[in-house]
């Protein structure tokens, strides 16, 4: 457990193995949280104002690839309470977690501040515990049993999370002029949680807590508990993004750029660190099952239109991500057609 940051954290100067090259560490220069960041009110889809909230997504997936979305019909003491437990469970003693640790991107539930520690050249500044959540009678039994509240707490919000992307996915099938249902089924098959502890750090401007990377996936939606952190990469400029606590953070993932043949894009994001407060979050990552055939959707090709990617199944596409390391971009062009 030696690798968990949150045991040495206060360890000053930062150990050399966390510094990133120049190149890629955040540096000296702020950057301020982005105005035109996209916040869509989803209560107007109920209101009547769907086609709206459609187009308004689309335009957001498609310019920044993320949105923060509001009145989302996630209770805002449920969020309160999941960021709790969680913040509980990265404060147990080491030795509380120990038996958790695990490795490989199968494991049901592992805590360490990356799946590649073994082959890093330079640690990321943050703990993680991450395992499936979906379906939830099939794993919750196995998730930490301390806190005593962790299972039925994050079970309650993984519930109400997954009910929540399955609307979002719905208004983004519409958008595009696919079946309501489309991504849903085998395209929405899992969801995993990841659940991100990033403690003070003494030298902030050096280090990172995620480097720069696009999410392998379908769709993520990510809870924050108040603290900034999370920067998106725009038109070669990062923009920070507020982290409002009862905002949820959607993030358009990879895979979903290739269902979309590239009319919705995949950002690349990082997490940086601080060093007067520590930050929690917590990603939920929907994901296509393993078997599945990913490929742009056929109703969006024509001979204008041609297919911008080849097909593949899930699980090799996520076993091309890992083998470069993260690298989104790579993964991409890989299976360009």
């Amino acid at each position: 457990m030696e690798k968990l940051v949150s045991n040495w954290y206060n360890v000053q100067p930062v150990p050399e193995d966390y510094v990133f090259p120049p190149q890629i560490r955040p540096g000296s220069v702020r950057v301020p949280i982005g105005e035109s960041f996209p916040v869509i009110d989803l209560s107007e889809a109920e209101k009547g104002d769907r086609t709206l909230t459609m187009q308004k997504i689309l335009k957001a997936a498609h310019e920044f690839g993320f949105f923060q979305v509001i009145n989302h019909g996630i209770p805002n003491n449920l969020i309160n309470e999941t960021m709790s437990v969680l913040k509980e469970f990265f404060q147990l003693p080491a030795e509380a977690k120990q038996h958790l640790e695990g490795s490989g991107m199968k494991d049901f539930r592992f805590i360490r501040n990356s799946v590649t520690y073994a082959a890093e050249n330079v640690h990321i500044w943050r703990d993680c515990l991450k395992h499936p959540c979906h379906p939830l009678e099939r794993w919750q039994h196995m998730w930490p049993q301390a806190p005593a509240r962790y299972q039925e707490c994050v079970g309650a919000c993984s519930v109400e999370v997954k009910k929540l992307g399955s609307r979002i996915l719905s208004l983004i099938s519409e958008g595009l002029g696919l079946d309501g249902e489309y991504l849903e089924g085998e395209y929405s098959q899992t969801m995993t949680l990841s659940a991100n502890f990033y403690p003070t750090c003494p030298e902030p401007d050096l280090t990172l807590g995620v480097p720069k990377h696009a999410d392998p996936n379908i769709i993520t939606l990510l809870l924050q508990d108040g603290v900034y952190g999370l920067q998106v990469l725009k038109d070669d400029t990062w923009i920070g993004v507020d982290a409002n606590p009862h905002a949820i953070v959607v993030n358009i993932a990879s895979q979903m750029q290739v269902i979309s043949n590239s009319n919705l894009k995949s950002a690349e994001h990082r997490a940086v660190t601080n060093s007067s407060e520590a930050r929690i979050s917590a990603a939920f990552f929907i994901c296509a099952s393993e078997e599945s055939i990913v490929e742009p959707a056929k109703a969006l090709i024509d001979e204008l239109h041609p297919p911008i990617y080849k097909s593949f199944k899930s699980k090799d596409f996520l076993s091309k991500f890992q083998a470069t390391f993260g690298d989104s971009q790579a993964t991409l062009e890989f299976f360009k057609a």
